[in-house]
């Protein structure tokens, strides 16, 4: 489900925001990098879908389990760091929209993308020193499962400073912006009531609220989990049964993690007038066309009768008896 829906909806996006380029703003930037960080998972997702449907035995080679890793990373903390660009992006454009001019500028975007997308691929690049995929006495080889990295050394300290970085932060500079953003827009509809007609506020509040639940339900759930177990080791030696309720909890975490690659296109169609105009037009675009071709033949054959009608009308009054006798 996530390799099809996210595939075919952040290609329609990406077609949407090309075909949009010379509108090119901060927001479209970002929501640019974001489509590219998901489509690049989903095109490497069908290596775990086989994973999986395997019953986890990777059969791929030992790179290609460290590439996927790397790839999965690369996406979760791509769009938690392009996420939080454009929370900060919306701050600026609604809460001080004539201060930070500059920031919002597309060619100090472009640097804030390069410099992104350099310290997400700083954060993951040690998983590609890792040996990534570990043989079981099973006869199977499992792949990027939490048991093939316990023999790293300092390994909580690791993970915990990674989601405090990866995740908290970014967290909290959204949160902060969103309350900031939300204040200033109950404050302009008392001022301008007529705002609130327009529902312009309203689908603005929806938005940040969509951004918020997308955010909590993909990303919180694994962060915690992450944590909660990591505080555990420096604590005491979790025993067997805590290691396995923590590695199904991990299995069902990631799978909601992955998920934010179907609903970042949801977040655009909500956010973005351009996005949600082209999509409606594809759309009564296709259904203008299945409905024209289920009505072709009916048209047709109305349109020769019409036809044929007519050229017996005009035909003259000796010739039309012969054209009945020859029918």
């Amino acid at each position: 489900m996530i390799f099809l829906f996210g595939l075919l909806g952040n290609i329609l996006a990406m077609f949407v925001i090309h075909k949009n380029r010379r509108k090119l703003n901060s927001t479209t930037l970002y929501s640019r990098n974001l489509v590219i960080s998901d489509i690049c998972f989903a095109i490497v997702s069908p290596s775990r879908i086989v994973y999986y449907a395997r019953g986890f035995d990777w059969t791929l080679g030992e790179p290609l389990c460290r590439i996927t890793a790397l790839f999965l990373y690369i996406n979760t903390y791509a769009g938690v760091n392009f996420m939080t660009c454009l929370s900060i992006d919306r701050f600026f454009a609604v809460v001080h929209p004539h201060r930070y001019n500059k920031i919002r500028r597309v060619k100090f975007a472009k640097i804030i993308c390069i410099v992104v997308w350099l310290v997400v691929f700083f954060q993951t690049f040690p998983l590609l020193l890792q040996t990534m995929s570990h043989w079981e006495p099973t006869g199977k080889t499992t792949c990027m499962e939490y048991p093939n990295f316990e023999q790293i050394q300092h390994l909580p300290y690791m993970l915990l400073g990674a989601c405090f970085i990866g995740y908290y932060v970014p967290l909290i500079i959204m949160l902060y912006c969103y309350s900031q953003i939300s204040i200033k827009l109950c404050q302009t509809t008392k001022k301008n009531p007529l705002s609130e007609k327009t529902g312009t506020n309203r689908k603005a509040t929806n938005t940040i609220i969509l951004v918020i639940v997308v955010f909590l339900i993909c990303f919180t759930p694994y962060h915690v989990a992450i944590t909660q177990h990591m505080i555990k080791k420096l604590i005491y030696v979790p025993d067997c049964d805590e290691q396995k309720l923590f590695q199904m909890v991990l299995h069902i975490t990631v799978s909601l993690m992955n998920l934010n690659c179907c609903l970042d296109p949801l977040i655009y169609f909500c956010a973005c007038k351009g996005y949600k105009n082209q999509i409606l037009k594809i759309l009564r675009r296709q259904a203008s066309i299945t409905s024209s071709s289920a009505t072709r033949p009916a048209a047709d054959e109305s349109s020769r009768d019409l036809t044929e009608s007519q050229t017996v009308q005009s035909i003259p009054l000796n010739q039309k008896a012969n054209h009945s006798i020859h029918k």
